[in-house]
């Protein structure tokens, strides 16, 4: 089994710099990870897809990549661009694809928009992205431009020590702690303060906490799911997300041309807190 290794490609969203298996004459398999997580969201499910050559980026603004800049905005496009960018870096013309929660968001409406791209698309936990009524556009235009407005006062926690942000992570998301752990590694840099005291901060850009100035309705996700030409494997957790209930992820899968749907028991990280139950699906779907 190959291990991952970290890789930087230069693109015009800044360095970006990821974890890779490297296969470089196996087929191309492009894996992205949910909000706030980073590429270390994939380490427990590659030894089940070694036979292909896993690249897996920190999304701009995640892990070790760069921050966008100050006037642009964290979106579901700009993460679809960023996504085909660190692909176009590595010389990849048509490649798998595979994303978890945001990451999978972000892997929908990117199959959407490059067809000829993307050979097979592989979810976790996501078919498109949250929706939510047209009458919610101007209360969210409002509360997306007070978050920017505000931004710039907000404080970043500092950990003591990185064990509490662990815990910290393992109470926010229900994970297990070397889950947390993972991601917690790789998603902090240490600090020093003024009075000299060290410490560690979250390294992701705070503005991916902020209000998104735009959602889709539901009409509109579907319409982006019906352009979805790649046969689609995904794998939901049971119970379903309060967000996307079991009825609605269901439908939206219908809506696919060549789909299939799994469900099974877990939390929303069940990549990584069973990967041998997620990596055999998508082993056997890859190969099929």
């Amino acid at each position: 089994m190959a291990a991952m290794q970290e890789f930087v490609v230069d693109t015009v969203f800044g360095r970006l710099a990821g974890l890779r298996n490297g296969r470089s004459h196996a087929p191309k398999l492009l894996a992205l990870h949910g909000w706030l997580d980073n590429a270390a969201s994939y380490v427990p499910l590659a030894p089940w897809l070694d036979g292909y050559d896993l690249v897996a980026p920190d999304l701009p603004g995640h892990g070790a990549s760069a921050h966008l800049p100050a006037a642009a905005e964290y979106t579901l496009v700009s993460g679809a661009r960023a996504a085909l960018a660190v692909a176009d870096a590595l010389g990849w013309e048509r490649f798998h694809l595979l994303g978890h929660s945001l990451g999978g968001a972000t892997a929908s409406m990117l199959a959407a928009a490059v067809p000829q791209r993307v050979d097979k698309l592989l979810l976790i936990e996501a078919l498109g992205s949250l929706s939510e009524p047209e009458e919610r556009v101007g209360t969210r235009l409002r509360e997306a431009f007070a978050g920017m407005a505000a931004v710039g006062a907000k404080q970043l926690r500092v950990f003591d020590d990185i064990a509490i942000a662990i815990k910290v992570r393992m109470m926010a998301n229900d994970l297990s702690e070397p889950v947390a752990r993972l991601l917690v590694e790789r998603g902090i840099a240490p600090v020093r303060g003024d009075a000299g005291a060290a410490g560690f901060v979250w390294r992701s850009d705070p503005r991916l906490t902020l209000t998104s100035a735009q959602r889709m309705s539901e009409g509109q996700m579907r319409s982006l799911i019906r352009a979805i030409d790649s046969p689609t494997c995904m794998i939901w957790a049971d119970p379903a997300q309060s967000y996307m209930p079991d009825a609605l992820r269901r439908e939206r899968a219908g809506l696919l041309r060549d789909g299939v749907l799994h469900t099974r028991a877990g939390t929303h990280h069940l990549h990584m807190e069973q990967p041998a139950v997620v990596g055999e699906l998508f082993r056997g779907f890859l190969a099929g």
